[in-house]
């Protein structure tokens, strides 16, 4: 596999790149599937932190096993990839997604302007 890669780099990251982008549309197929009348953010944030830390896990799974072998270079470069996910988990985490009811809520209020007694200018 190695001599593949070391032949063909540019194909292999192509191969890899269509893969990612497969596995991303069947994950949103099936949340789509899952939810059809409305997506429930708070669900596809769950989700996509799944896959971010099996990412980052399998990534610095890979960076100790280059550098078992003594490969440094492959090692380090595993190593940046796993940071960068985590560094994505962070920003994931940190989106603030509101609840189903203070989503509806908000929409009252944006819906109904913030009046107290909801009878507006027109209120006899």
């Amino acid at each position: 596999m190695a001599s593949v890669v070391a032949a063909y780099p540019g194909r292999m990251t192509n191969l890899h790149d269509l893969r990612l982008r497969l596995l991303v549309q069947q994950e949103s197929e099936r949340i789509a599937a899952g939810q059809p009348d409305e997506l429930d953010l708070s669900v596809v944030q769950a989700r996509t932190l799944c896959w971010l830390a099996l990412l980052a896990e399998a990534h610095e799974e890979q960076a100790t096993d280059a550098e078992g072998r003594g490969d440094v270079e492959q090692a380090m470069g595993w190593f940046a990839d796993a940071m960068r996910l985590r560094d994505v988990i962070n920003v994931v985490t940190s989106i603030e997604i509101p609840l189903p009811a203070q989503a509806d809520a908000s929409d009252r209020d944006d819906l109904f302007g913030d009046h107290q007694d909801r009878g507006g200018p027109l209120a006899a």
